[in-house]
C-alpha cells in the first residue's frame, strides 16, 4: 500500500491542479465574455445618445438660420423648430438614463457639457438670446464638447488610435467669406 501511496498523491495533485486550472480558465473566459457585452452596451449606448444629441442640435441651427444666425443654413420654421426640439429632448432623456447607467464618470461628464452646450444653442434657437457673436461662441462650445466627449468615450471603450478630427465650428472654409 505505501508503495503506491506516491502515485495516488501524484493522480490527486494532477486532478487538483487540472481542475484549479480549468477554473481559471473559465472564470477568465466568462469575465472576458461579460466585458465584451458591456462594452457592446456602452457602445450602443453612447452612438443612440450622440445621434440624438446631433438631431437636436441640427434642429436648433436650422432654427437658427430661421432667426438669422451666421453660418446656420436650411431654415426651419422655429414654430415648427419647437415642436421638434421637445421631442428630441424626451429622446436625449431616455437615452441619458443608459449612458448613466453603464458610462464610466469621465466619459458621463463629458456627455452633461455636451448636452448643456445643445441647450446654450437651443436658447438663442428659441429666441431667448439674440447675440450673433454668442450664437457663435456657444455652437464653438457644442464643437469642443463633442470633441471631448467622443475622445473620452473611445477611451472607455479602449478603441486605439487618435480621435477622429476636431469638428470646431463654424469650418475653415465659412470663415473664408466673413468680412474683416
Amino acid at each position: 500500500m505505501w508503495e503506491q501511496l506516491p502515485a495516488l498523491l501524484g493522480v490527486v495533485v494532477g486532478a487538483g491542479s487540472s481542475y484549479v486550472a480549468t477554473n481559471i480558465v473559465e472564470r477568465n473566459r466568462w469575465r472576458r465574455g461579460r466585458a465584451e457585452r458591456w462594452d457592446e452596451k456602452r457602445l450602443d449606448a453612447y452612438a443612440s445618445y450622440a445621434n440624438i444629441l446631433k438631431q437636436q442640435l441640427s434642429v436648433a441651427q436650422r432654427m437658427g438660420a430661421a432667426r438669422g444666425f451666421p453660418h446656420a443654413l436650411d431654415p426651419l420654421d422655429p414654430e415648427l423648430g419647437m415642436t421638434q426640439l421637445a421631442e428630441n429632448e424626451v429622446q436625449r432623456a431616455a437615452e441619458w438614463e443608459s449612458v448613466l447607467l453603464i458610462g464610466d464618470a469621465e466619459t458621463i461628464g463629458a456627455a452633461r457639457m455636451w448636452h448643456e452646450a445643445v441647450w446654450n444653442v437651443e436658447l438663442y434657437a428659441r429666441g431667448i438670446k439674440d447675440d450673433p457673436s454668442g450664437w457663435t461662441r456657444a455652437v464653438q462650445q457644442v464643437s469642443r464638447a463633442r470633441d471631448a466627449f467622443y475622445a473620452l468615450a473611445r477611451r472607455d471603450l479602449d478603441i486605439a488610435g487618435p480621435p477622429p478630427p476636431s469638428g470646431n465650428w463654424p469650418r475653415s472654409w465659412q470663415r473664408e467669406d466673413e468680412p474683416n
